[in-house]
């Protein structure tokens, strides 16, 4: 079931919410097992150890719960195998001859010192198992203990030499007082009932004695008589009986503290868990144990078939989960201590920005839990609370605002109409990689359909991923008023995200993909036929849209391409990076994703989103657009590389003025501002760090005309090279550069958000 993500501003519920979110993660529930266990056994760990051959320290793990584990090591009966995870998958791990394999090679230890003396005594009456193991529970929590019983480790079968005694001085080390031959009577009972705080009886050694107290309760083990505690009878399992043991000693310590007896005992014994693990890719491996005469090779590798059960499916499908080390239920509590803070440093700033929004994690939780929608909610919050960090997402607000900008900005409808039945929607970053083919796309769609209207402008999804409530908001009301003014005609989008974004904003508009349009239509014959075979990307955005991914392989095959999926493909598809901005917010870790993703398969891929296609060229991965079979012109289209973030401004610019100059023969009538007169070329090292620190040859231009009018310049006197710096707005640009006649040679660029107060920019 999914919960919807807390709202981290509403503080009279977060902390309710945050539990609630945290238990939607299964990740640290407990393994079936350790679950199954009536004594809950680290049996994970413990095989862990023994398959690093580390038997003492394994030992010490079985020690630390069980007690007496001399003895019960050597006699467990296994409940944990009938819920081992491994069962279908090469039968279930032998616990019972791993520890007895341990108890008889492992380094003795000490029994568990004591916890503080409580002032409180208690008998009890029974040498048998369960009265043992009551007995060494009550001890090590602190109580005066008194075992009364006819003789010793009565019921229990024959051990080695030692192993009882060794038990046993175990006790009394612990400061049990063991009392033999005792024949208890009722009358016996009813005195230490009397003269005790507790009493505890065990009724398999005792049957007659206790029936006069009446039948204990199945959960506490209380009794008619006040503070007699019995067990039930009829247990012949070892593993049983202690278990037993250890919940007399919780009702009596609960008893004696005057606590209900009640509540918050829903774990002990065995119970169902929640955790989940996956199989699908798990190796059946049968056991190759023998019962007896074990090797210690024998119990390593019957220790290394144990699955080390966990969850971690979001982790081990999503790279920016696996970056940060951690699983959801962590995250969740760090985002919230994030937001917590008042003064001081948000540590989880850049985890919380670096979520790609994809949805893969909650596609692939058994629970539904959804990083994007906690992270999302988070960084609204820091949004509305002043606490985003300028530098996470602006570069990207600021070529959102560009694309909708009089440069590129354009909706109309086709030449010589005056109204459209449809409005193709390319998307801005289409546009940008690609603009020949959004062009011959357009022509194409007028051909076929006629009446198709134009419109060059962004969907909003960068404010919607950086947590812009307002602008996201502001902006698809523009979009909706444009769209209106054309008569709010069929829209036809090109991009998933886009596609996705406005189905979401104009939930009154009628809204097909351009993809099954064509699958209705049919290709153009002249389209390339592809050379393959090409593994094919769906980009996040077509996660849960069926028809979409259903359309492009349709137009595939229809090519005659030869295709391939991804491991991770369809509704499980991986992000390429770029989604909820994480390529902005954490460069490094965005390349990384995408250089994941490219790795994912030797063919070239093939996409029907441009960033996906964008996002691994930029890896040297060989990539194409499905454009790029339907529309381009060039040889080899999977070898373009990603154009910079420079060219991709003057792509959409040039695209609105080459369609209003040739298509609707017009003049554009936006004005060329004078930093563009600025005539400047730039050294390889310059353009590759422009693009690694997100500055544009606008920027430079501009600090180069501040230049030219200021005169405020340093000069090397080595290379006679000059650095300038200029502040627009925030941020500073200093810009390394020599003149060459009119125009600059510029080798070194760089920004800073750094603004000393005085001293004039």
């Amino acid at each position: 079931m999914r919960i919807a993500p807390f709202k981290f501003l509403e503080k009279s519920m977060e902390q309710a919410d945050l539990r609630r979110l945290e238990s939607q993660c299964v990740q640290e529930e407990t393994p079936q097992c350790v679950a199954a266990c009536p004594l809950h056994v680290d049996a994970k760990q413990f095989c862990k150890l023994m398959a690093q051959r580390r038997i003492d320290k394994a030992w010490q793990v079985l020690a630390k719960t069980m007690p007496l584990p001399g003895v019960l090591a050597r006699m467990c009966g296994e409940p944990c195998k009938a819920a081992c995870v491994r069962q279908d998958v090469g039968g279930p791990i032998n616990m019972g001859t791993m520890e007895r394999y341990c108890a008889e090679n492992a380094k003795p230890i000490n029994p568990p010192k004591p916890l503080p003396a409580r002032n409180k005594s208690v008998g009890v009456v029974g040498g048998g198992f369960t009265g043992l193991c009551a007995a060494w529970e009550l001890a090590r929590r602190g109580f005066e203990t008194t075992l009364y019983c006819s003789q010793l480790g009565e019921g229990l079968p024959p051990f080695p030499e030692g192993v009882l005694d060794r038990e046993l001085t175990g006790l009394e080390t612990m400061g049990v007082k063991i009392e033999t031959g005792f024949d208890a009577s009722v009358s016996f009972i009813r005195t230490l009932i009397g003269d005790m705080d507790a009493v505890f009886v065990d009724s398999d050694v005792l049957p007659e004695s206790v029936r006069d107290f009446g039948a204990p309760d199945e959960l506490t083990l209380g009794t008619q008589e006040h503070g007699l505690f019995v067990s039930l009878q009829g247990e012949d399992s070892a593993i049983l009986q202690a278990a037993t043991g250890r919940r007399a000693a919780n009702s009596i310590e609960r008893f004696t503290q005057g606590v209900s007896m009640v509540t918050g005992r829903e774990l002990e014994g065995p119970y169902e868990t929640r955790l989940y693990t996956n199989l699908d890719n798990v190796q059946s491996l049968t056991s190759a144990l023998p019962e007896r005469d074990c090797s210690e090779l024998d119990v390593r590798d019957e220790a290394k078939r144990c699955l080390q059960c966990e969850c971690m499916e979001c982790v081990k499908s999503c790279e920016y989960l696996r970056h940060y080390k951690f699983y959801p239920k962590v995250y969740a509590r760090q985002i919230y201590n994030n937001e917590s803070i008042v003064m001081g440093t948000r540590q989880a700033n850049t985890m919380i920005n670096s979520c790609m929004l994809c949805g893969l994690c909650e596609t692939v939780c058994p629970e539904d839990f959804s990083m994007a929608d906690v992270c999302l909610e988070a960084r609204r919050t820091m949004v509305e609370g002043d606490k985003m960090p300028p530098s996470a997402h602006e570069f990207a607000l600021r070529d959102m605002a560009f694309a909708n900008g009089e440069k590129c900005s354009l909706a109309k409808h086709a030449p010589g109409t005056d109204t459209s039945d449809y409005l193709f929607f390319p998307g801005c970053q289409l546009t940008a990689s690609d603009p020949s083919g959004v062009e011959a796309a357009y022509a194409d769609l007028r051909n076929r359909l006629g009446n198709v209207g134009l419109m060059l402008h962004c969907c909003g999804a960068p404010a919607e991923w950086s947590g812009r409530v307002v602008l996201e908001r502001d902006s698809m009301n523009d979009l909706k008023q444009i769209w209106e003014s054309l008569g709010a005609p069929k829209i036809i989008a090109a991009c998933p995200t886009c596609l996705k974004s406005l189905r979401a904003g104009l939930p009154n508009a009628e809204i097909t993909s351009h993809w099954s349009l064509l699958r209705v239509l049919g290709i153009r014959e002249d389209s390339v036929s592809p050379k393959g075979p090409f593994a094919i990307n769906d980009p996040c955005a077509a996660r849960h849209d069926v028809v979409l991914r259903e359309d492009i392989r349709s137009i595939l095959d229809t090519l005659g391409a030869d295709t391939v999926e991804p491991e991770l493909s369809g509704e499980t598809t991986q992000c390429c990076g770029y989604g909820g901005l994480l390529s902005e917010a954490n460069p490094a870790l965005g390349m990384h994703v995408a250089a994941k993703r490219a790795e994912a398969r030797e063919e070239d891929y093939v996409t029907y989103c441009v960033m996906c296609r964008d996002m691994m060229a930029k890896t040297g991965k060989r990539a194409l657009h499905l454009y790029d079979l339907l529309y381009s012109e060039v040889n080899d289209p999977a070898a373009r590389p990603s154009p910079g973030y420079s060219e991709r401004r003057e792509n959409r610019v040039r695209l609105k003025e080459h369609l209003l100059r040739n298509l609707w023969r017009e003049e554009p009538n936006s004005v060329a501002e004078l930093f563009e007169s600025i005539d400047v070329s730039f050294t390889d090292e310059a353009l590759q760090r422009m693009e690694q620190r997100r500055i544009l040859k606008s920027d430079v231009q501009k600090t180069l005309l501040a230049v030219r009018e200021s005169g405020k310049r340093f000069v090397h006197a080595e290379t006679g090279h000059y650095l300038t710096s200029h502040r627009p707005v925030i941020v500073t640009y200093w810009v390394e550069y020599e003149e060459q006649g009119k125009s600059y040679l510029v080798h070194n660029v760089w920004s800073h958000r750094m603004h000393i107060k005085g001293v004039k920019s």
